[in-house]
């Protein structure tokens, strides 16, 4: 009886965990990705929700919204230097200070999410 009592509660704290693990996981990337966006210097012209010198990302992520190569675009905005127009001047966009993949991918996804 003790044994089978032991497997149930066993088998509870593991599916338990393993319910959880997403969301801890989840957050963990959120926190890397806003870590990197900070290092990068991306909030300094964009916010979350708010318009500043730059789009929000919620206005970004509204943007890209159902479109299924969103994360790729992205990636490829954050990781290249591309251009953009600022008071009317084109002005080259900062680049993510990472040159892993994985990471900038991580920051493309905080960014879709918001």
């Amino acid at each position: 009886m003790n044994t089978i009592r032991l497997m149930l509660v066993s088998g509870l704290a593991v599916g338990t965990w393993m319910g959880l693990a997403p969301v801890a996981m989840g957050q963990a990337d959120d926190a890397a990705a806003e870590a990197l966006a900070r290092k990068s210097g991306c909030l300094k012209c964009h916010s979350v929700t708010q318009k500043k010198d730059a789009p929000s990302y919620k206005e970004i992520a509204a943007k890209y919204k159902g479109q299924a190569d969103a994360e790729k675009k992205l990636v490829a905005f954050v990781s290249t230097g591309s251009k953009i127009k600022i008071d009317g001047k084109e002005e080259e966009h900062d680049v993510l200070k990472t040159k892993n993949e994985a990471e900038a991918r991580n920051v493309a996804r905080w960014i879709l999410t918001r």
